[in-house]
């Protein structure tokens, strides 16, 4: 794959290096279409792809996946510096009934576009041969679709860039994908599978304001290290608000509210569960493990009791 070049204007050229170097301004560049990024060190390098859905609706139950989008990269594991893409893959499925309209209003894709296709599962097991991680920005929603869709999308690790970048301790104000790249000094034309694909992978190689570290090495820290959703079980109703207030949801088949952490602070949460839910009584939570193969799946991992 070749980066497609465009001639600019040295005019423009000029102004834009003017503006930019203005404090009043703020410049915004349209996303550049490439194929290779940053340089090695010479380290070890591994093989990620990133993937976006266009759905018919938000029901998982009822509603299906009507375009894929994915981008297989390469990456340097230890500096989380992006090498190049290597592949994508960019298909749309007819979902065997008529797309709403205020899904087609945010999308653009109509009935007509996707009359009579199919998703190429060939091409896309073959896209995701020897994936490493599979990172989506907002796994939860992506995932369970795309297991329904296709089984193999429930044998890999999966990442979230939306959950497992810290994106408010690295400054920013927001977590959507359409304002990072913003903030981050770039557009692009939102909601279509491959592009957003594209856009999240470029916010991905941008170092963070506060650590330095690129988007993609502080995801691959994080989805390296199982996470532990913690489940209060017989916490007070009067609790219920403060639950909520730190983050927990409510599981309305269990009647439990639940929260998934780092296992690094998870002794920290089991006591302040302890201290602000339990009124400091000695109580039996179940600790559930998610590791990156059952994260954001909806799929259960093994849970055990403990005492806090």
């Amino acid at each position: 794959m070749e980066n497609i070049a465009t001639t600019v204007d040295p005019s423009v050229t000029a102004a834009f290096a003017l503006l930019k170097a203005h404090p009043d301004y703020r410049i915004l560049q349209r996303l550049e279409i490439r194929s290779n990024f940053d340089a090695g060190s010479g380290g070890p390098t591994g093989i990620a792809a990133v993937i976006d859905t266009e759905t018919t609706g938000t029901n998982q139950g009822q509603d299906k996946i009507i375009e894929v989008g994915i981008v297989r990269f390469e990456f340097e594991v230890e500096s989380g510096r992006l090498l190049r893409i290597v592949d994508v893959y960019s298909g749309l499925e007819d979902p065997g009934f008529a797309i709403p309209p205020e899904s087609t209003e945010i999308h653009g894709i109509t009935d007509e576009m996707v009359s009579g296709k199919q998703l190429d599962e060939q091409r896309i097991a073959a896209i995701m041969q020897g994936v490493t991680l599979v990172i989506a920005h907002n796994a939860s929603f992506d995932r369970p679709f795309l297991e329904s869709r296709m089984p193999l999308f429930a044998n890999l690790p999966w990442g979230c860039s939306l959950e497992q970048i810290p994106w408010s301790e690295e400054g920013f104000r927001g977590a959507k994908l359409e304002y990072l790249c913003w903030v981050s000094g770039f557009f692009y034309d939102a909601h279509r599978s491959e592009v957003d694909c594209r856009a999240l992978l470029e916010l991905l190689r941008k170092p963070l304001p506060k650590s330095g570290k690129t988007g993609l090495q502080r995801l691959l820290e994080a989805a390296s290290e199982p996470a532990l959703r913690l489940w209060a079980t017989g916490s007070p109703f009067d609790t219920k608000d403060v639950l909520r207030e730190r983050g927990y949801r409510w599981e309305a088949t269990r009647r439990c509210w639940h929260r998934v952490v780092p296992k690094a602070v998870a002794k920290d949460e089991s006591e302040w569960l302890k201290a602000a839910v339990y009124g400091g009584r000695a109580a039996q939570i179940e600790v559930e493990v998610l590791d990156s193969r059952l994260r954001f799946s909806g799929r259960p991992g093994p849970r055990k009791p403990r005492v806090i």
